[in-house]
């Protein structure tokens, strides 16, 4: 009777400890959006220093175009160890004309997400095929060695 109830006991705490490991995770990252701070921000009214007093630093200005302000911001959820899917994305685009001055601003969500998979095909190169003992041990007796063989 006392093997049962420690089985049982077992089994259960078991069930607890697994059935918490496969709970989903929810992690947000990047820009917090405000939409009352997001649409206080007017084209041909703010300039740069404005909208960086009201939204903050962007979270990436464009390479090409330093009048180009992205503010992004990602939700996603992750079942244990599976790759984490988007639930929520805000890509605000905050654009300015060459006086400074917003020009035009953007927002976008989830329609811009992508998903991408990778070809796990291995790429063949022209080099030699080494197994795994001439990796190991295909430099013995080079070190030191002259060049030339001499």
């Amino acid at each position: 009777m006392l093997f049962t109830r420690t089985s049982a006991l077992a089994l259960a705490i078991g069930l607890i400890l697994s059935s918490t490991a496969c709970s989903r995770v929810t992690n947000t990252q990047g820009y917090i959006v405000d939409e009352e701070l997001v649409a206080s921000v007017q084209p041909g009214v703010d300039n740069k220093e404005s909208v960086t007093k009201t939204l903050g630093r962007p979270t990436m200005v464009a390479n090409w175009d330093d009048n180009t302000w992205y503010y992004i911001s990602r939700t996603t959820e992750q079942l244990a160890f599976l790759r984490p899917n988007p639930e929520e994305q805000t890509l605000l685009v905050v654009r300015f004309n060459p006086d400074g001055n917003v020009a035009s601003v953007d927002q976008r969500g989830l329609e811009q997400v992508v998903d991408i998979s990778p070809n796990s095909d291995k790429t063949r190169t022209m080099g030699r095929e080494a197994g795994l003992l001439q990796d190991l041990f295909g430099n013995i007796g080079q070190v030191g060695a002259a060049p030339g063989g001499q």
